[in-house]
């Protein structure tokens, strides 16, 4: 019987993150997979700016970088091929300093994470399968069982549950998932293009909108190429695997002479949601609490949100710096949040699967009338919602809740960069002095001014100074009508003001509401 802080339940990149950060933090932390290693073929295959800041402060975008490509517009082409959506990233600069959207490679990217959390001083039971769990008043029982079957026990103050669809610690749990009306059978097929025809294929992403068979395609980094192609209902899963019937519904665009198959499954794209996401010390992260369809490629990414919102919370308690019920904000989040999104996703998976002709020639004049007869496109920077519920401050400031930017600084570093992380207060360059701040208002706070080089600049003690060349910051806190913005760990906008006298409240309320969580 080994003791840990936490124990992980699964090693995908959910269950990675989440170890690398706790461990990072100096928890002790355990990994249980029934796998050995990852994965070899794709499935996740989009990322967005977010998590690419995340890997940042991880220390590991370096290493990622060589497996992704900066991912193109979306065009929805309709009935007769016109186009009757369009979305893509907002131009440079990018808020994040990042490109707000990248496809990836999924083996070689998750082994880094693995790796990594590793490197932080995670321990390691690969080859190992949950069997119970029992929770005492402080703790959990982790009963295991080796590859070899030899029974393996540890005792956990959490565990967080990242196994996945099918997890077993949600069903050990007694945790459920919401149905969110979402479930339609498809056929997804990763395949490695010639490099002579790559140059016939699509230079964006592209959904076909096409009653008789919607289909859509991604541009993956290099020569790896996706399509996911809806089934009818008298297919047979198991049969459209087959590598013969698998060609046959590429043919419109690769045969076996201009391309190699890689991998084919066939998925139910799903809709729903844990209502609870945690029972006690257990917690569940990742497609254990959510699955969405893929039609914005946020699958990953939303599992990655959780692995950081629940790490630095986490965190907090295990060090005694907040109280146990601040846990409860996780899922609060969280569930808002993947609910939000996922309804925006529903509506436009709604445009793609839909089969019936009449309906979809209605679909595509609507739809090209909202556009005004042209192509408008929608930036899906624009479609994330913001946080509206859990830890962050009272009141109807617009910035609340909201990611905060990451400017490049002159010295050609980003801010995360040149900040401690935790809770960081950043002001705005221009802003009057700041008033007397007690040093113990939040654990580890960091305080900073952001300036535009034109800027108006006051220099204090307790506070460090960074010229941003591109003013996304300054920009930010123009649009939020707002002179000093408080972080939380997770770069989540706690609260802000929009008189510097006011700073003192804002730092009070959030240091009240950690302590009571």
């Amino acid at each position: 019987m080994t003791d840990f802080d936490v124990c992980i339940i699964g090693f995908g990149p959910t269950g990675a993150v989440a170890a690398a950060r706790l461990a990072d933090a100096g928890h002790k932390v355990a990994v249980v997979d029934r796998l050995t290693d990852v994965y070899d073929r794709p499935r996740a295959i989009a990322l967005d700016h977010e998590i690419m800041r995340l890997f940042q402060n991880m220390g590991v975008i370096e290493d990622i970088l060589p497996h992704v490509a900066e991912y193109p517009a979306s065009e929805y082409r309709g009935v007769d091929g016109r186009i009757i959506k369009r979305l893509d990233a907002a131009p440079p600069p990018y808020p994040q300093g990042w490109a707000p959207n990248y496809s990836f490679t999924q083996p070689p990217v998750e082994k880094r994470l693995r790796d990594r959390a590793a490197s932080a001083g995670a321990t390691l039971l690969l080859g190992h399968e949950l069997i119970a769990l029992t929770e005492g008043s402080d703790h959990i029982e982790v009963e295991l069982r080796d590859s070899d079957g030899a029974p393996v026990k540890l005792d956990a103050r959490y565990v967080i549950g990242a196994d996945g669809a099918n997890s077993t610690v949600r069903r050990l749990s007694g945790l459920t998932l919401e149905d969110l009306d979402f479930d339609e059978p498809w056929l997804v097929v990763d395949v490695k293009v010639n490099e002579d025809t790559l140059a016939g294929l699509p230079s964006v992403n592209v959904q076909y909108c096409e009653p008789a068979r919607p289909a859509t395609y991604v541009v993956g980094p290099g020569a790896h190429r996706r399509w996911e192609i809806m089934l009818n209902e008298d297919e047979d899963p198991t049969a459209v695997m087959e590598p013969e019937r698998v060609w046959e519904l590429l043919s419109r665009w690769v045969n076996p002479a201009t391309a190699t198959l890689w991998r084919s499954a066939t998925y139910r794209f799903h809709a729903v949601v844990a209502p609870e996401w945690r029972k006690g010390h257990i917690i569940l992260a990742g497609d254990a609490a959510h699955q969405q369809p893929p039609f914005l490629g946020q699958g990953m990414c939303q599992g990655l949100r959780d692995a950081d919102n629940l790490a630095w919370k986490l965190n907090l308690v295990l060090r005694g710096l907040a109280p146990d019920t601040l846990l409860d904000s996780y899922g609060q989040e969280r569930r808002d949040h993947v609910t939000r999104l996922i309804s925006i996703i529903k509506t436009l998976g709604r445009f793609v699967c839909e089969r019936d002709i009449e309906q979809a020639c209605r679909r595509d004049e609507m739809l090209i009338a909202e556009m005004g007869g042209g192509v408008v496109t929608t930036f899906r920077q624009d479609i994330m919602p913001k946080l509206e519920t859990g830890f962050i401050a009272s009141g109807a400031n617009s910035g609340r809740g909201t990611l905060f930017p990451q400017p490049r600084i002159v010295d050609g570093k980003l801010l995360d960069q040149t900040l401690t992380p935790g809770f960081r207060l950043i002001v705005l360059g221009d802003a009057a002095q700041l008033p007397s701040i007690a040093p113990a208002a939040l654990p580890g706070i960091t305080i900073a001014r952001i300036s535009g080089a034109k800027s108006q600049v006051f220099e204090e003690p307790e506070a460090r100074l960074f010229v941003e060349t591109d003013n996304v910051a300054s920009s930010w806190f123009e649009r939020h009508n707002a002179v000093a913005a408080l972080l939380r760990p997770d770069n989540y906008v706690y609260g802000t003001v929009s008189d510097i006298t006011l700073v003192p409240t804002l730092l009070k309320e959030c240091s009240v509401a950690l302590s009571r969580a």
